[in-house]
């Protein structure tokens, strides 16, 4: 199986199926509509059905050994321009079992990102403009000191050379008979040191809540921080997009269940509540690592209305993976599968989300149900 988008103003697909089996095979082709979309255009034996927890598009099909086919789609969706994510997988004639599934997201025109303006403090030319202004500020201040300091010299030199330019007659001004003492060199004033310790302190300040401010819109609020024994940080997509965790990276291809009731030991599963149903998910596990890795069906839960959780049935997994014990062996390095889990639910809601994980301590994946 394949899928790839096509670049059109509208969203379409094409699903490549092909036998590379040497004897003639039937398959059912079932491709999952994203919520709120609906097919405008199939071609020729596919038709619309409402199977699963959403609308599909599905396909009959006889491909004779070593043959291939091109199916494909056009939808109509109720948000022009977003991106629409719609998965398709090749199932066993009955519809139970997957051959193999793909998907691919069709991404429509970007819309122009919209920017928020700035506050004053922030913008550049208002910080140079403030930065130019205290300099203006402080240069005056020191200008004004300078040309107060000066005429108080001016007039200190007048007055310790006025014996000079009498010719000796003398002044009005009686003279001490002591030597003048050493001046004492004067320092600024307090208002200017006062003022340059503000300005310098409001540029360190500024400065300091500007950098923090750009480190705290640099942080990205989507990611969940990892904490305690948790390995790996947790992520969160919808049906139809590959999620990865510390070892697997899992995609949920489709979720059907049954009706309300029809949940029986009979089935394969265990036992079962009067109103509850099985609900089947399509799950694509590929193994990330470069060593087998083991996993086990009770860490993989399917979380109910109302937060409430159950586990994998095991026994009704087993039966539909026609006997086999899908967690007893590990996942081989770099390799892929393609299998059917099965959870027991009561009441009539179907699971809100499904929760997947290659082990104890592995933060997981979570999957949003439609």
């Amino acid at each position: 199986m394949a899928v790839a988008p096509e670049s059109s103003p509208a969203p379409r697909y094409r699903i490549h199926v092909r036998n590379v089996g040497n004897s003639p095979i039937d398959t059912t082709v079932r491709q999952e509509l994203p919520p709120g979309a609906s097919a405008t255009a199939i071609t020729a034996g596919g038709r619309p059905t409402g199977g699963g927890s959403a609308n599909e598009v599905t396909w009959r099909l006889r491909l004779p050994a070593h043959s291939s086919t091109t199916l494909g789609t056009a939808l109509a969706a109720t948000a022009p321009g977003q991106p629409l994510t719609a998965p398709a997988c090749a199932f066993t004639s009955d519809g139970s079992r997957p051959y193999d599934c793909a998907t691919a997201t069709w991404h429509g025109a970007a819309a122009p990102a919209e920017v928020s303006e700035a506050p004053a403090w922030r913008r550049y030319p208002v910080l140079l403009a403030g930065l130019a202004v205290l300099l203006l500020i402080a240069a005056g201040a020191v200008g004004l000191w300078r040309w107060r300091r000066g005429r108080r010299r001016l007039t200190a030199a007048a007055l310790a050379g006025g014996a000079g330019s009498d010719g000796g007659r003398g002044t009005i001004y009686p003279r001490p008979a002591t030597p003048t003492p050493p001046r004492r060199r004067r320092t600024p004033p307090v208002w200017l040191l006062v003022g340059a310790a503000v300005a310098v302190l409001a540029g360190v300040v500024g400065t300091a809540g500007w950098t923090a401010t750009r480190r705290v819109a640099a942080i990205d609020t989507q990611k969940q921080p990892t904490s305690g024994a948790w390995r790996g940080t947790g992520v969160s997509g919808p049906m139809g997009v590959p999620l990865r965790e510390s070892a697997f990276e899992f995609t949920v291809y489709r979720m059907s269940c049954g009706a309300p009731g029809t949940a029986r030991s009979a089935d394969g599963g265990g036992a079962a509540p009067a109103s509850g149903q099985r609900c089947q998910a399509t799950v694509g596990v590929r193994n990330i690592t470069g060593a087998q890795q083991p996993w086990h069906g009770q860490l993989q839960r399917a979380y109910l209305p109302g937060g409430r959780w159950v586990s994998t049935d095991e026994s009704a997994t087993r039966s539909a993976n026609l006997g086999r014990d899908v967690f007893a062996d590990p996942v081989a390095a770099g390799s892929r599968v393609v299998l059917p889990l099965v959870f027991t639910v009561d009441g009539r809601d179907p699971p809100r989300q499904l929760e997947l994980r290659s082990g104890v301590f592995s933060a997981g994946v979570r999957v949003d149900m439609p």
